[in-house]
């Protein structure tokens, strides 16, 4: 079954997020990640829920999505991400 990083993204330092953007993309690559969503418009339907950026990449197991989060050129990212954006991120099962 594949595995889902699901990630709920509030950004409070929008130019040093960038960086972060640009290494998290490197390592999206590196590791195969099919990008599902990364940022775009949110509308919440129900609940109270206020996401302000997300994102939802598709691996093709969930141990392959797990062991995402611990590889050297995602720790790149991590560390170009940190005091710039508050990240809530699960990794799920799927289909």
């Amino acid at each position: 079954m594949s595995g889902y990083i699901i990630a709920n993204v509030q950004v409070t330092h929008p130019a040093q997020y960038e960086e972060y953007k640009k290494w998290s993309s490197a390592a999206m690559q590196a590791h195969n990640a099919e990008v599902c969503v990364r940022g775009g418009q949110v509308q919440v339907l129900e609940g109270d829920w206020s996401p302000e950026r997300i994102v939802i990449l598709k691996f093709p197991t969930f141990e392959a999505a797990k062991a995402f989060y611990d590889t050297p050129e995602y720790l790149k990212a991590r560390e170009a991400r940190a005091g710039a954006a508050i990240m809530r991120m699960v990794v799920v099962e799927g289909l």
